[in-house]
């Protein structure tokens, strides 16, 4: 199977992503991995939001062992206007915190979350969820809550909307370890408060 005959039929389907990681699969399993690496630069180049997202899942699969697959990933997918692509972005950091260990992976978790670009820190709030039902995470909520609340004020809505997602998740198990954090936050803040609903949506 040629990467143009994967590309092609998955420029055909719109919606959704299964059919992202099976192209992926394929060709990581066709190819080398230098290969691969460049395969997804150039796929990266693509106009067609497929390509791009397909570029991405693969650079997701080798940045567990490859830097300068992940160096790309927060430096220049994160660019990436389009949401689908971004969607890609988290479920790629996901892969490589899975892959290296939660805990071993919290130094780049906290790196990531320090960036300044909003779409890097979403696809570490967004990739991570449901955080609590990750190894490490799930013995150490109060870990998990401490990380993700850094930006509940953040002045990205996108992210925002993720952070209060992601505290929201974490309440249906930990509620009281939630309410105990909101308690702490300046609700005269309107990003705060933005974030405070969201997250607070289940808590009676």
């Amino acid at each position: 199977m040629s990467v143009d005959n994967i590309l092609s039929r998955i420029l055909e389907i719109e919606h959704g992503f299964q059919h992202i990681l099976g192209g992926a699969d394929e060709i990581l399993s066709a190819y080398s991995k230098e290969q691969c690496f460049e395969l997804a630069l150039t796929l990266f180049e693509h106009e067609a939001y497929q390509a791009r997202m397909l570029a991405t899942t693969i650079l997701g699969r080798l940045a567990t062992t490859n830097d300068d697959a992940l160096c790309f990933l927060e430096e220049q997918v994160s660019k990436d206007e389009n949401w689908r692509v971004q969607e890609m972005l988290a479920k790629a950091f996901d892969e490589v915190c899975k892959h290296r260990g939660y805990e071993a992976s919290l130094p780049l978790i906290e790196e990531w979350l320090n960036d300044n670009n909003p779409n890097v820190v979403r696809a570490v709030t967004e990739g991570l969820r449901i955080w609590t039902s990750r190894p490490y995470f799930k013995d150490n909520p109060s870990v998990a809550i401490a990380l993700i609340s850094k930006h509940k004020a953040h002045e990205s809505e996108y992210l925002r909307k993720s952070v209060g997602n992601a505290l929201r998740d974490i309440s249906k198990k930990h509620a009281e370890l939630i309410r105990q954090e909101v308690l702490q936050w300046d609700l005269s803040n309107p990003r705060i408060m933005f974030t405070y609903k969201i997250a607070t949506k289940l808590l009676k």
